[in-house]
């Protein structure tokens, strides 16, 4: 089984993925870097060059081919589960946990990052990611077994609470 984190940017998916890897002893892969190492460019060139459509096509490719493999834990991007597809290729072999945070707390650990380019042209950075929490909201529930919100906690306990569940989960399976 995978242990797979989906959310949007900023809550904690990357720090806490790879205190998990610790914990857990299992490799860690997280796929904006693997789209990254992949494309050969950082997420904004290839945005800005060929659009979120090739992004969002390699970003299928990675989900499909982890979902593949086992004992592993994958941060996700936030928008793969714009597609339904990455969503269910996840979910054949894992257990997911959506990590929320408050728009603020969001803005507040991210709005420094140049990575990624604006999904919502003509809006504030603040109003991009209340729009885009609303409209993706749905679906990250959809596709999580467990939700945590990390506002106020540390990675380390977001961390620790996972891995309770975790191995909850494994007991059951």
């Amino acid at each position: 089984m995978i242990l797979v984190l989906v959310g949007y940017r900023g809550t904690g998916k990357t720090a806490v993925g790879r205190l998990l890897a610790e914990k857990l002893q299992l490799p860690y892969i997280g796929m904006d870097a693997e789209v990254v190492a992949r494309a050969g460019m950082p997420i904004k060139d290839m945005v800005d060059r060929f659009g979120w459509q090739k992004f969002r096509d390699l970003e299928s490719e990675v989900a499909r081919e982890l979902s593949g493999r086992d004992n592993l834990i994958i941060d996700t991007g936030g928008g793969v589960i714009e597609r339904p597809e990455n969503v269910e290729a996840l979910r054949t072999n894992a257990c997911i946990f959506l990590l929320t945070a408050s728009v603020a707390t969001i803005v507040s650990r991210i709005q420094d990052s140049s990575e990624r380019p604006s999904l919502v042209e003509g809006k504030t950075f603040t109003e991009e990611v209340s729009e885009v929490l609303e409209r993706r909201g749905p679906k990250y529930q959809g596709a999580a077994d467990y939700e945590i919100d990390t506002d106020g906690l540390t990675p380390e306990q977001v961390a620790e609470r996972i891995v309770s569940l975790w191995h909850d989960r494994l007991v059951l399976s």
